[in-house]
């Protein structure tokens, strides 16, 4: 494992290609006494393993996570796991979940035996009627040939044609939807993070494919939508297990999957997009009257910051960066719970579950929900208050440039990589703190 000194880049951790010349500069460095350190997180645990994550989220918000343990202090950020568990809980959580991943997979497989064969598809295999689709390109991809060993190279699972054959019965309309995402998700596995030195190795390429390919399987609702593939890659990086990957990423689905889900009316990010475009009318209204004037006013230009969380605005270790002083200021104490019925987190003194419910274990960002009554009306995601804020900082080149919509999405397109995911998080809880305030007025 690198270890990264104090003032080091964060693209020494994230290594790029070498011929990849116009990737974005990571703005984000290693700060002593401010960036969650390996010895300061170590420091955090009791001996049986409960974290003190009061003061850790405080260093998350002020510097960021080191490198090296960000995959272990993401999963208990997103819910994974209690800071109160101990490691023997913690230990028995993580096995159930490994085992639960195993068997989804395994009757994932069952139905195409690509999964977790190493490889992965672009190509349809089947059309909406369930009817299969003998591609070659499928045929290419499986590595099938002539010889029926000729799938057998490099220690990735043999597969033969009459595996792709195999009548398993009639597929039922779950099998049938299922299937027709698994080539979109190879072509969208094939284009994420592809500057990374880690996706050249095709094993990672398959184990993307695989998660999601499981993912799209568990959640109907879902299933697979553009962009969840950026969602999921960092946790493929950060966690070398394929399980525990997949379970972060899981958790950070329950947050965002509301905006994947789509009815023949509406998409789910819409109603983010309303309030973004009220709130920018308050805290810029001249911009907003001049958005509205190009035919911006449904904020449909921004979807793309709000669906994979401004994956596309920063370098790839600035977006993680970014994503993790977000959830240290939404943190909430209880969301471990939100997500498990279980029995195997520790109690409190008092008989609950959970945190005590004293303030100081919230995130900043949900502390100063909490002190405005708002707590309990479903608030705004900071990710709003973040679209808000660019908004704002382009707003005179928007103003003086933007002649029509494409105006604005060139505009937008181009601040990729000159963006500071610090100023963008500090600006935002500014632009917060703004919005609450007249929340209140209207009270």
């Amino acid at each position: 494992m690198m270890w990264l000194d104090p003032g080091q880049p964060a693209d020494s951790y994230y290594e790029v290609r070498p011929e990849i010349t116009d990737a974005p500069k990571s703005k984000f460095r290693i700060k002593a006494g401010k960036t969650l350190s390996v010895r300061k997180w170590q420091a955090s645990f009791s001996p049986d393993g409960q974290v003190d994550f009061t003061k850790t989220l405080s260093r998350i918000h002020r510097g960021g996570i080191h490198p090296s343990i960000r995959g272990e202090v993401w999963e208990f950020l997103l819910g994974c796991f209690d800071p109160n568990s101990t490691y023997e809980e913690r230990e028995q959580i993580r096995e159930q979940r490994r085992v639960q991943y195993s068997n989804w997979k395994d009757t994932c497989r069952v139905m195409f035996p690509l999964i977790g064969s190493g490889r992965f598809i672009t190509a349809p295999i089947i059309n909406e009627k369930g009817e299969p689709i003998l591609d070659p390109l499928v045929l290419q991809e499986a590595n099938i040939g002539n010889d029926p060993g000729s799938g057998s190279d490099g220690g990735v699972s043999p597969i033969t044609l009459e595996d792709l054959q195999k009548d398993t019965g009639p597929m039922s309309q779950k099998e049938i939807h299922w299937k027709l995402h698994l080539h979109q998700i190879g072509l969208d596995v094939k284009r994420t993070d592809r500057a990374l030195v880690f996706y050249e190795k095709q094993e990672n390429l398959s184990k993307l494919w695989d998660i999601l390919s499981v993912y799209a399987w568990i959640d109907e609702d879902v299933g697979y939508c553009q962009g969840m593939s950026d969602l999921c890659s960092p946790m493929i990086i950060l966690l070398e297990n394929e399980a525990d990957a997949f379970w972060c990423f899981e958790r950070l689905m329950r947050r965002l999957r509301g905006n994947f889900r789509s009815t023949g009316r509406s998409v789910g990010v819409e109603a983010q997009l309303s309030n973004l475009a009220a709130i920018t009318q308050v805290v810029d209204p001249k911009l907003h009257q001049h958005l509205e004037t190009l035919g911006g006013g449904d904020y449909l230009f921004a979807i793309r910051m709000l669906m994979v969380l401004f994956r596309r605005e920063f370098s790839f270790g600035d977006s993680l960066y970014l994503w993790e002083m977000m959830w240290a200021l939404e943190y909430d104490p209880d969301l471990y719970f939100v997500y498990e019925d279980s029995d195997s987190a520790s109690d409190n003194p008092d008989g609950t579950k959970g945190r005590t419910k004293s303030m100081r274990h919230y995130g900043k960002f949900e502390r100063d929900n909490m002190k405005s009554g708002l707590k309990e009306d479903a608030p705004l995601p900071i990710s709003v208050f973040l679209v808000v804020s660019v908004l704002k900082e382009k707003s005179p080149k928007l103003l003086k440039e933007a002649r029509g919509l494409d105006d604005v999405v060139k505009i937008l397109n181009d601040i990729a990589g000159d963006l500071d995911a610090k100023k963008a998080c500090v600006n935002a809880m500014k632009l917060h703190k703004k919005y609450l305030k007249q929340q209140a007025k209207k009270t």
